[in-house]
């Protein structure tokens, strides 16, 4: 079980961190890079290759602006690309956003909010957990853990207003 994540920049670090914990905690193994599809364009090609040939399942690229990095990698790969976009200039992550979800038709990224590299580590998880059952056991455990929360906080507030 192998994902890779990529950041155009050293300073998406703190951003994308949360989703190597998530995907770590799951037992998965993670490959970071902070290759920009600008200024590195020959080494994030070599490492897309990589990934395609060893067992990388997944593919999370975070990047601002532009947000060019994720429709480069989609276009040299056919695992499943997902982008998270990051706030960082004066549109506030919007322009990513925009960017990110308009790729061309027969290059799809998936898309998450604005700075959402837990949800791109969760959907990760949910594309792995296809082929892999102990990721879905563990999802599902993880779900039924968060609908027990959602039920005793609504139990405290019924409570509180009765």
């Amino acid at each position: 079980m192998k994902t890779a994540i990529i950041m155009g920049s050293t300073s998406d670090l703190s951003k994308v961190e949360p989703a190597v914990e998530i995907l770590k905690k799951y037992g998965v193994e993670v490959q970071v890079r902070c290759l920009s599809a600008h200024r590195a364009h020959l080494g994030l090609s070599e490492f897309v290759e990589e990934c395609n040939q060893n067992g990388t399942e997944v593919i999370i690229t975070a990047a601002g602006m532009a947000a060019a990095l994720p429709g480069v990698v989609a276009s040299q790969t056919v695992l499943p690309v997902i982008g998270v976009p990051l706030s960082g200039s004066v549109l506030d992550g919007m322009d990513a956003l925009m960017s990110i979800v308009q790729m061309p038709s027969g290059i799809p990224v998936a898309t998450v909010a604005i700075n959402g590299s837990k949800n791109a580590a969760y959907l990760a998880l949910q594309i792995m957990a296809v082929k892999h059952e102990e990721i879905q056991k563990q999802l599902l455990a993880e779900r039924k853990g968060m609908e027990e929360a959602a039920m005793k906080a609504n139990e405290e507030v019924v409570a509180k207003f009765q």
